[in-house]
């Protein structure tokens, strides 16, 4: 903290009979106030929001163009990491066949906007998108592909998400296994398609 310094000013007394004196006083006191003004300008200004902070509620559109088959791109979305993920047919596949170890394998909870409520938990199968944050405690998960080296996780792993927290697993459309510490699936962000291999994330209006 830098220390403050007390500021002393000398007293200067104008009577009405000085009025030379009393002129000067006054063109001091203009001139000064002037000044304060014009340094307060700049630093009010500093505390006007940034581009980046008025838009940080906004949406986020993403080129999924450069993702290969199998991977995944991240992107920040009011504050939180979301994953974008192109899935293979055998990713696809892996979405089937688990669906009583699952707490919610029909999504039947508001963890995604209405068109997303389907096995693929996405407006087109392939695509995935979702935020990256565990429903325990806040955490972020990690990808836990299948073949993986994944400790914690057993050998016929289908493919999906670890929190390694505290253990909680997710399928490949993000829906939480029975007997985890996570309640519910991962929250679907409301998005769109902008173009043929655009995703805005955030808006969902036509």
């Amino acid at each position: 903290m830098n220390p403050t310094f007390p500021i002393t000013c000398p007293s200067v007394h104008a009577t009405p009979s000085d009025p030379d004196k009393r002129q000067w006083l006054i063109a001091t006191g203009v001139a000064g106030g002037a000044a304060a003004l014009a340094t307060a300008v700049p630093f009010v200004s500093t505390f006007a929001p940034s581009e980046r902070a008025k838009a940080a509620g906004g949406p986020v559109e993403v080129d999924i163009s450069d993702i290969p088959p199998g991977g995944m791109k991240t992107v920040e979305w009011r504050g939180k990491p979301v994953w974008v993920v192109r899935r293979t047919p055998e990713m696809l596949a892996a979405l089937q066949g688990h669906e009583s170890e699952l707490v919610d394998p029909q999504s039947a909870k508001e963890q995604q906007p209405p068109y997303a409520k389907n096995p693929a938990r996405a407006i087109k199968p392939e695509v995935f998108v979702a935020i990256g944050i565990c429903t325990h405690l806040g955490c972020s998960p990690s990808d836990a592909p299948k073949g993986g080296n994944n400790p914690g996780l057993p050998a016929d792993w289908p493919g999906g998400f670890f929190c390694p927290c505290h253990g909680s697993t997710f399928d490949g459309a993000g829906r939480v296994y029975r007997n985890k510490p996570a309640p519910t699936n991962l929250e679907i962000p409301p998005h769109r398609y902008a173009g043929a291999t655009r995703i805005l994330i955030g808006d969902d209006t036509a």
